[in-house]
């Protein structure tokens, strides 16, 4: 089994891309994020002629994710974090596929910080930790996967001391990245390539995909019951490289059936 998650920064902008990836590679589950458009203008026919299912909570001109499956069911369990009913963002759904549990987020970015934008990056951290710790205790195959918008090391970064003040970077945002992992959860790009560059995203500005001047923002998250059954993971970087892609490319793991 393929599980893939791609920020395709605007859905209807992006969709060619998107199609093509997916006639490429054929995923058999894909997280989406940062659809930039309302539930009504969700590209849903393209999608399904592809041959996939689809949900999707979509938000006007930010945020928005979506799952996506080539022929499995998808029970969707939940479309927003729990711990805040004003929280209105569009960042979060949940969905059974197989009888493994897929949660696909698009955590906030947090800057400038410090400043409100960066409490509410660490606010939604805690909530978030919160409700994996639930699923951890479950004892349920778990992958939690998206756009973090964390940079978990330095590794994980061209010049990485460019980012310092930077919400993707600061302490604060790693500690609590860090909390998530000792729950026990698996870095799925971490466990297999422990030391090698990789980059999921590279801006659009100062030939950053030329240079390979990237960040790894992108993760897979790992129950144990999932972790024993990984087999590889990657960035499909080339993607970034199309006319018209996104900033990220699409990040994948491939499981033991």
């Amino acid at each position: 089994m393929r599980i893939a998650t791609y920020n395709v920064n605007g859905i209807n902008s992006r969709l060619p891309v998107l199609l093509r990836w997916l006639s490429e590679t054929q995923p058999d589950i894909v997280c989406l994020q940062e659809l930039k458009a309302p539930q009504e203008n969700f590209p849903e026919q393209p999608i399904k002629d592809a041959g996939y299912n689809v949900i999707w909570h979509g938000q006007k001109s930010w945020n928005g994710v979506a799952m996506l499956t080539r022929g499995l069911e998808i029970k969707e369990r939940r479309r927003v974090l729990p711990g805040d009913p004003e929280d209105l963002h569009s960042r979060y759904i949940e969905a059974e596929v197989e009888g493994l549990i897929v949660g696909g987020l698009y955590l906030p970015n947090g800057n400038p910080a410090p400043g409100p934008k960066f409490d509410y990056k660490l606010s939604w951290m805690e909530r978030f930790i919160i409700h994996a710790g639930d699923l951890m205790a479950s004892g349920l195959p778990i992958v939690l996967t998206g756009d973090y918008n964390v940079i978990p090391t330095e590794i994980d970064a061209y010049k990485p001391e460019r980012w310092v003040e930077d919400a993707l970077f600061r302490p604060e945002t790693r500690a609590a990245f860090n909390r998530l992992l000792d729950q026990g959860w698996t870095d799925a790009i971490r466990k297999l390539h422990p030391q090698e560059t990789i980059y999921t995203f590279w801006d659009y500005f100062r030939d950053a995909y030329g240079r390979n001047a990237g960040l790894r923002i992108d993760h897979f998250l790992l129950s144990p019951q999932v972790d024993s059954r990984l087999q590889s993971a990657g960035v499909d970087r080339h993607v970034r490289g199309w006319e018209k892609s996104s900033d990220h490319g699409p990040v994948w793991i491939e499981l033991a059936d």
